[in-house]
């Protein structure tokens, strides 16, 4: 059975808020719960980005529930700290803390003043970080002299068990390559044949674990106001993918941005019905262990109500 997580947007919601919203989530019978690494939103109408690990140690003890987080090390992170943090959580709260380790995007990396490598530096960067990592939860002496430099770094405070280590990929490219090193994936997408083939790309080339998606939905009153809640919170989602890393400011991602509805209902699950918005959901994360539901209306209690009487009974029916 599929197991169904909430998204808390750190982009779209205060940290409190979120909070608040994970503890409804939990309470309401979500199995799990995730977020992303940022330090900016995507757009300015999104408007907030809390500390994404600040955060996690709260809403753990808040909740009895795995939460993860999308992060990138290797430039604003070093992958060292990136360790320490995810062994502290995972010490504290056993077996309910992980990563999914991505190569980042520029909205969020480019504060360090240093260059934004091109993509397969950037992927040669996160595998080196993945392997420093895995090394140091494992409790090794770390030394490494390559894409990441490490200087006999060592993790003091450990978990009895390592916390697993996943990828973030959304092309089958990177799908593929990351199954060399991860505990599982992540993607995200709406396009069920889109998600398909990034499930059997990591898959097809040995990735072991879970393959998650995340999918963005809107969910409304009526098709009008959805439509309208993803084109003010949601319009950065049809800016052509190759820019989607490159860009490194919120009025850039507004700038290249094209929100007609076709665009906007390609890349996320559009209307009013729970039952239609649930069989497009369980297209989408056909084959996948785990579907993390990301609202993008602002009104996340409104949602997490409407979950609780009607999309979480109808998906735990097709799931």
């Amino acid at each position: 059975m599929t197991r169904i997580g909430f998204h808390a947007s750190h982009e779209q919601h205060a940290p409190g808020r979120l909070l608040r919203d994970i503890a409804h989530a939990e309470r309401i019978g979500f199995d799990e719960a995730m977020c992303s690494d940022h330090l900016a939103p995507w757009l300015k109408a999104q408007g907030q980005s809390g500390h994404a690990w600040s955060w996690l140690g709260a809403a753990l003890a808040l909740t009895r529930f795995p939460i993860g987080v999308v992060t990138a090390p290797g430039q604003r992170y070093h992958p060292v700290i990136t360790a320490q943090a995810l062994a502290t959580l995972a010490e504290m709260f056993p077996d309910r803390a992980w990563a999914a380790l991505g190569s980042g995007e520029a909205l969020n990396e480019h504060v360090t003043g240093d260059e934004w490598p091109p993509k397969e530096q950037r992927d040669e960067r996160l595998h080196a970080a993945a392997d420093v990592m895995r090394r140091l939860l494992s409790g090794e002496q770390v030394d490494a002299d390559g894409p990441v430099r490490v200087h006999e770094a060592k993790l003091w405070s450990l978990p009895e068990t390592p916390p697993p280590l996943l990828a973030a990929g959304i092309s089958t490219r990177t799908a593929a390559q990351v199954a060399a090193w991860a505990d599982g994936l992540i993607t995200v997408g709406a396009d069920p044949e889109a998600t398909a083939q990034t499930a059997t790309a990591y898959r097809d080339a040995g990735g072991r674990g879970d393959v998650l998606l995340q999918i963005h939905i809107s969910l409304e009153d009526t098709d009008e106001q959805a439509l309208a809640a993803a084109r003010e919170q949601w319009a950065q989602a049809t800016v052509p993918p190759q820019l989607m890393w490159e860009l490194s400011d919120p009025e850039e991602f507004e700038a290249h941005a094209d929100p007609t509805d076709e665009k906007l209902r390609a890349a996320v699950v559009v209307g009013s019905d729970a039952a239609d918005v649930a069989d497009r959901i369980a297209a989408a994360a056909s084959g996948f262990d785990r579907v993390f539901l990301h609202q993008v209306g602002r009104d996340q209690r409104g949602f997490l109500d409407r979950c609780e009487r009607e999309l979480l009974p109808l998906l735990r029916e097709r799931l």
